[in-house]
């Protein structure tokens, strides 16, 4: 007789996300581990007289979910209470957001820095109206003249500003933008209070710091979050001195310490993977081997709970701003650039390939932020340039977000054993908006899911919260559907895939993106005992239904960690 199971889950459809996507009836679990997979009869064995039984009922059980680009501390960070809410649906125009920070700048100390989120021009009524029209300081300054406001846009790339925040950052008329930032102007050359990429450093560094206390209450408060959506592991994507004028400073080292802390303690309740941040945006490759030296905190924790893995480096911006550097024009004109060191294109270009090629030297991961298709050459170019001056072998480098990623760069990616990581969300958020910014046809194509499949990419597929909300069925729907958040009409349709496919992209590949595929990402015997189990028949569901399937039940090694049996 086997030893008796800590839990078992019966009765329901079981999705393994092997290589057939098989189903099963139940599993077992004991020591954190499945020791049974199969038909109720074949589990029933491993009952004993302290086994939990959870009877789904006919509900769905698939793999712990692995949102595998989460930057989990900032999301903990720029969501109430830390900081208000401007973000969609909460938020529909430049008055009500002003409005939120308003009632948020109310309850802080005379003087504290107001804080925000969410906001996007794509679902201000202003904007929408009068697509020339983008916030300005004088929007905030109406309500809050008072105390500096910093009001970060969805994607993280561009900051809003009222005037007592631009000066307390020290920004006039005659501050020049960090390499690869731009300082939004007036025709009168006064600052309009937008900051992009880089520029956002100047702010940033004016913030008082997060303390190690707010830190921790916001990985808790996101781990918590990622519980209720059926998350148990995450990518947390670029901690390091590159990070400390990113989200308040949620993506500097001290973050990464903090998780060193918690998983030492017995008390991380998710399995993280890191990638070190050694560069700030624009900053010089010639400060990387010792930011490498200096990155790793002590840390005695599980490498199946917290583990490094690799380095992030920022190579352009985001095609909404106009800073993906792209081959052809924007709508309008412009084709952005890289947003690291140098004053031309051919010096960041070599700024890319000698970071590229120390991170790979020794011995990292690289995942590479970089959305335009001229930049996702480029990196492509530096990651294969790197294997051939120093040869390795399964080093899984990838493009992180490679919205327009061209058939060629596929297929160098395919051939290499590398990956590309997409976020369907945000190609349902932004769907309209993008037809103005690069044309229908490019827009249509954006994030071209199946054309990676088809080159052969195990494709991973996640959030990038705070960038969007870390709900993965939304995710799923979207690359069923690829339909607009906004009208519902569908945006490159032939980029489609199947169920079966979605979900491999939020376990299965995510797990491989984290060299862990061997023991997490399927439900089968030895396999790392992290659960999601669904309200509902996902099979069944039809794909417009899928994102309101609720997350009943969240078990992660081996414990119930949401929901009640």
């Amino acid at each position: 007789m086997p030893l008796p199971a800590d839990l078992i889950l019966r009765n329901g459809r079981v999705l393994t996300l092997d290589d057939d996507f098989g189903t099963a009836d139940a599993l077992a679990v004991r020591a954190g581990r499945i020791v049974a997979v199969g038909t109720d009869a074949e589990v029933r064995p491993h009952a004993g007289p302290r086994t939990e039984v959870v009877d789904l009922a006919g509900r769905t059980a698939l793999p712990g979910v692995n949102d595998s680009h989460l930057h989990a501390c900032a999301f903990g960070a720029t969501r109430p209470p830390l900081a208000a809410d401007v973000g969609y649906p909460a938020v529909d125009s430049i008055a009500a957001a002003a409005r939120a920070v308003a009632a948020h700048a109310a309850q802080l100390p005379p003087g504290a820095w107001a804080v925000g989120h969410g906001w996007d021009v794509g679902y201000l009524a202003e904007c929408r109206a009068d697509p020339s029209r983008t916030p300005h300081r004088r929007d905030l300054d109406a309500l809050i003249p008072d105390r500096p406001v910093l009001l970060y846009e969805f994607s993280g790339h561009t900051a809003w500003l009222n005037t007592a925040a631009l000066k307390a950052a020290g920004i006039d008329r005659d501050t020049v933008a960090p390499s690869g930032g731009i300082i939004e102007r007036d025709a009168d050359g006064e600052a309009t209070g937008l900051l992009r990429e880089s520029a956002q450093n100047l702010v940033n560094a004016a913030i008082p710091p997060m303390t190690r206390a707010e830190r921790e209450r916001a990985v808790r408060a996101a781990v918590a979050l990622c519980h209720a959506e059926g998350i148990t592991s995450f990518t947390e994507p670029g901690l390091g001195p590159g990070g400390r004028s990113l989200f308040l400073g949620a993506a500097g080292a001290e973050t990464l310490q903090v998780y060193a802390d918690l998983a030492a303690a017995g008390e991380l309740q998710a399995r993280v993977s890191v990638l070190l941040l050694p560069l700030a945006m624009g900053e010089s490759a010639a400060a990387l081997p010792a930011r490498l030296a200096a990155a790793h905190p002590a840390s005695d924790a599980d490498p199946r709970l917290l583990r490094v893995i690799g380095v992030k480096v920022f190579a352009d911006g985001i095609p909404p701003s106009r800073t993906a550097w792209m081959h052809d024009e924007y709508v309008g004109g412009g084709r952005g650039c890289l947003c690291l060191h140098g004053d031309s294109d051919g010096q960041r270009v070599g700024e890319l390939a000698e970071i590229v090629h120390a991170a790979h030297a020794a011995g990292y991961q690289l995942g590479v932020h970089v959305t335009g298709d001229q930049g996702i050459d480029a990196v492509v170019d530096a990651f294969a340039a790197a294997r051939a001056h120093h040869p390795r072998t399964d080093e899984r480098h990838y493009v992180i977000h490679g919205d327009f990623v061209t058939p060629a760069s596929l297929r160098t990616l395919a051939a290499h054993g590398w990956s590309v990581n997409m976020n369907p969300a945000i190609k349902w958020t932004i769907a309209d908006l993008m037809d103005d910014v690069v044309g229908p046809e490019r827009s249509a194509y954006q994030w071209p899911v199946r054309s990676a499949v088809e080159a052969g990419i195990p494709v991973a597929a996640s959030s990038d919260a705070p960038i969007t909300y870390p709900d993965w069925r939304r995710g799923v729907a979207s690359m069923l559907l690829r339909e607009s958040k906004a009208t519902g009409r569908p945006s490159g349709p032939e980029q489609r895939v199947d169920l079966a496919t979605a979900l491999r992209a939020y376990t299965v590949n995510a797990a491989r993106q984290d060299f862990a595929e061997s023991w997490k990402g399927r439900l089968a015997v030895g396999m790392a005992a992290d659960v999601c189990v669904l309200g509902g028949d996902l099979l069944a569901a039809d794909p417009h239904e899928i994102p309101d399937l609720p997350v009943d039940l969240t078990v992660f090694d081996g414990s119930i960690v949401y929901g009640k049996a």
